[in-house]
């Protein structure tokens, strides 16, 4: 697992930056990309388009579930504004097909135990294997999955 960026300090994100490798800060970099995309497109796209964000035709070659999922989870504590599931989700989505890796995003759905709120959750899959947001999946009736 690739080390995480934990001070809120200016200096010591600058330093925690400077000792990743140039591979690291390049997919630090595309996570921001990525998850300011995902965000905008949340916010701004109807749902049915927002939702296929990360549905990019797989890339050429490799990419860590691990490497990115930390990336989008140390960006996005940092960010100015809140990132959900779906946000993350679709990052990390975008971010493993572009690399060549089958990632599926699911989305579900359930009623809140005693408010009877409906609320959904976004988690994405690699062979089967949840890599962001699978903590609560089994909670929700899956919906839909998106290739």
């Amino acid at each position: 697992m690739l080390p995480g960026v934990v001070t809120m300090s200016r200096d010591g994100l600058l330093q925690r930056l400077r000792r990743l490798s140039n591979g690291q800060r390049r997919l630090v970099m595309r996570a921001s990309m990525m998850l300011g995309l995902a965000s905008a497109a949340v916010a701004i796209l109807p749902f049915r388009l927002a939702i296929r964000f990360g549905s990019v035709p797989l890339g050429a070659s490799g990419g860590s579930a691990d490497d990115c999922v930390w990336a989008v989870q140390a960006v996005s504590r940092r960010l100015p504004w809140r990132s959900a599931c779906i946000e993350k989700g679709l990052a990390v989505q975008r971010l493993l097909r572009s690399a060549g890796t089958n990632a599926l995003l699911h989305y579900g759905a359930r009623h809140h135990p005693g408010t009877a709120k409906l609320e959904a959750h976004v988690w994405v899959t690699v062979d089967g294997r949840p890599v962001i947001g699978g903590e609560e999946a089994k909670d929700f009736a899956l919906i839909a999955t998106y290739p």
